[in-house]
């Protein structure tokens, strides 16, 4: 099932966002990284606040069938698809950044850290990005001028970084952030040789 939610995510997803360009134009004039809710007094996230959420629902929602969405306690977006699945924003602060829940995501939030499990990390970074002085930053190289993708932030090219990173984490990035590319780079299937039983 990892596998199939997957390939199915990364499918429609990255269909939902063709679709909007033919209304809005090219993504990467429409691509902002966007904060969460804001929080009242009490530590609640105040409704309507998210920046995340209105830039989902004009620019991705229209195109995709979504069974809800929610705020978390930090104030980040939750996605709830009709097939059990779900998609977070990883951070309250930035909204390149996407965890994708194959299954029962409550329970993965709850009882899980780390991704390559039941959590899938994915990044939507279509802009061009650039350094404080102006030069080009090629940590981001795999994500300009695509849709969603796996996370690849910083990323090698070389396989045995992705097996590195996936099974013992570390190599400049988040642990086990690369898992999700190393599945994708295996056709959507989960390798053999994979850290992780499901």
């Amino acid at each position: 099932m990892v596998e199939t939610r997957l390939a199915k995510f990364y499918s429609s997803i990255n269909q939902a966002i063709v679709r909007s360009e033919v209304d809005n134009g090219d993504k990467k004039y429409w691509f902002d990284d966007l904060s969460g809710a804001q929080m009242d007094d009490e530590g609640k996230p105040i409704d309507g606040s998210s920046e995340t959420q209105k830039w989902f629902n004009t620019y991705l929602a229209p195109y995709m069938q979504i069974l809800k969405q929610e705020i978390d306690s930090t104030g980040r977006l939750i996605v709830y698809f009709p097939d059990g699945s779900a998609m977070k924003q990883n951070f309250e602060d930035s909204s390149r950044e996407w965890v994708f829940y194959p299954d029962k995501p409550k329970k993965c939030i709850e009882q899980h850290s780390g991704y390559g499990k039941c959590s899938f990390l994915f990044m939507y970074y279509p802009a061009k990005a650039t350094h404080g002085n102006g030069s080009e930053n090629s940590d981001f190289k795999y994500h300009i001028g695509k849709g969603l993708e796996p996370f690849k932030w910083n990323w090698d090219g070389e396989t045995s970084t992705l097996y590195e990173n996936c099974r013992n984490g570390g190599k400049g990035v988040q642990d086990h952030a690369f898992c999700t590319a190393l599945i994708q780079q295996n056709g959507w299937k989960i390798p053999k040789d994979y850290p992780f039983r499901f």
